[in-house]
Order: C-alpha cells, then structure tokens, then sequence
C-alpha cells in the first residue's frame, strides 16, 4: 500500500493572501495620491474653459459648455503681459541658476578638497543658515538690497536666489566627495593648480549634480512668487507668477482667466520635467551612495 500524500500546507496560501493585500493597499494607495494631485490640475484646466458665468454657477469640477473656448487664454496672455514676463523670468533663471551652479560647486570644491582654519564652523553655519527661516531676514536683507541700489531691479532677485541656495552646496559636495583625490594628485604633478583642477577635472564629472542643481533651483525659482512681488514692483518688471495677480482686484478675482494664466505657466515646466526627469532622480540616487 501507498502511503497517502501529506496535506498541502497552509503557509504558501497565507503568505499569498498576505500579498494580495499588500499590493491592493499599494495600488489603492498611488490611485488615492494621484487623484489628490490631478483633481486640484483638473479643476483649473476646466475652469479656464468657463465663462465668467459658469464660474460663478458651477462647481470648481463642473463640466464647461464650450471646450473650445480659448478667448479666457488669450485674455491671459495678452492683459497680463505674459510674454514680457517669460522673459523677466528668463532672464533671472538664467543668471540666477547659472550663478548657483558655479558658486556651489565651487563653494563644495572648496570645503572638501582644502583644510582651512575653522572649517567645521563654516559646515556648521551652513547647516544652521538651512534652519533658519528666510522670512525672518527680509528686513535686513531689503535694506542690504536696497542699499546696493538693487530694488525694482532685476539683479535683486538673481543675487538673492544666488546668495541663499545651500542645498545646491551640499549636492555638489555629495559627489565631489565621490571623486578620487588621486586624479587631484596627478594633476598636481603635471603643474595644475587648483583652479585648473576644477575647471578641467572636477567640474565636468559633475554633470549629474549639476542636472539636479538646475532642475531644482530652476523650478524653485520659476515657481517664487514672493521676492520678485517684493523687490520688484514695478508692472514692467512682472515675472510669470507676478503677472497673474493682475487678475485679482479689489472686487473679486476673475478666476477663468487666472486659471487660464496658470495653465500658461504649469506647460513649460510639465514638458521640460518630463524629457528632464531620468536627469533629477539619477541625480538624487547617486548622490544617496556616495
């Protein structure tokens, strides 16, 4: 006779059930995080289809009778001066980021390939700037500003946005400590100084940081709203996210215009983010294991 077959165990199917669940809370999850990020973008595409009178009658989700009605974009476009602020902001995106990128580098070149008196006390101040909040300064720093002759100028947002990045010097400083002094040494042998050294080694096997470095610093400063409304006043010198507050009066807030504006200026860092994405988060990776 044959012995019977042994009873299946029960620990394979538990340990199935187990993960079946895991991943319904996990899907159940991402579905209830993006609908909280694209409800918010789907109200504002939908509203800046309306009319006046359908926003003031409907729901911030309520369908729009025409969906071809663009004259809320145009309206955007042409009474908030949104061309003269694309190039405002241009102009303080290029300077500002490019400012960073070579003062932060530099500044990580600097902190992790010399020993200089007090250099922990510099590590630490610059841990403590990062703690700080900025709204706490900007009585000094308008009076620093306004002294230089900078106000309703656009250099005072470009030194403001160069002069207090210290996350950009600690991404630099992440990867440089990842690059081997040896090649520092060899360079050293050759007759290099040390600027030579960071223009010519250092700089360019950065290029992961200085993705990450842009991007954030990019989007950061394409998104302020508060130091361009506040050192720059003037209606000329409006950027993107200024020139939408021309919508908002002392009566109301013309709502399908200003979503139409902000629809305007949501595309160009949607396009850019999704051909530049693989770039940030490489850059966060790699910057994690070194």
């Amino acid at each position: 006779m044959t012995a019977p077959a042994p009873a299946p165990a029960l620990e394979p199917v538990s340990r199935r059930r187990r993960y079946g669940v895991a991943t319904t809370l996990t899907y159940l999850s991402l579905v209830v995080a993006s609908l909280v990020v694209l409800a918010p973008l789907a109200a504002l595409f939908l509203t800046s289809l309306k009319t006046s009178q359908e926003v003031s009658d409907g729901g911030a989700l309520s369908l729009p009778h025409d969906w071809l009605n663009f004259s809320n974009y145009a309206t955007a476009f042409t009474d908030g001066h949104m061309l003269q602020a694309f190039g405002n902001t241009a102009f303080i995106l290029l300077f500002s980021v490019t400012g960073t990128v070579l003062i932060g580098s530099m500044t990580a070149y600097a902190i992790d390939r010399f020993e200089f008196r007090f250099k922990k006390l510099v590590m630490a101040l610059f841990l403590v700037a990062t703690l700080v909040p900025g709204v706490t300064t900007q009585v000094a720093t308008f009076q620093v500003v306004n002294s230089f002759g900078l106000f309703d100028s656009r250099w005072a947002p470009v030194l403001l946005y160069m002069g207090t990045d210290i996350v950009s010097i600690y991404i630099f400083l992440q990867f440089i400590r990842g690059i081997p002094t040896s090649l520092d040494e060899a360079a050293r042998l050759d007759g290099a100084n040390a600027f030579t050294i960071y223009r010519k080694i250092i700089f360019p096997m950065l290029k992961p940081a200085i993705a990450t470095v842009v991007i954030i610093k990019g989007i950061t400063t394409y998104n302020d709203f508060y130091i361009p409304f506040l050192y720059m006043p003037s209606e000329d010198k409006g950027t993107i996210s200024t020139a939408l507050f021309r919508f908002k009066g002392p009566f109301g807030a013309h709502w399908e215009d200003i979503s139409a504006g902000a629809v305007l200026v949501i595309l160009p860092t949607l396009i850019i983010f999704l051909f530049l994405q693989r770039y940030i988060y490489n850059g966060f990776s790699q910057g994690a294991t070194k």
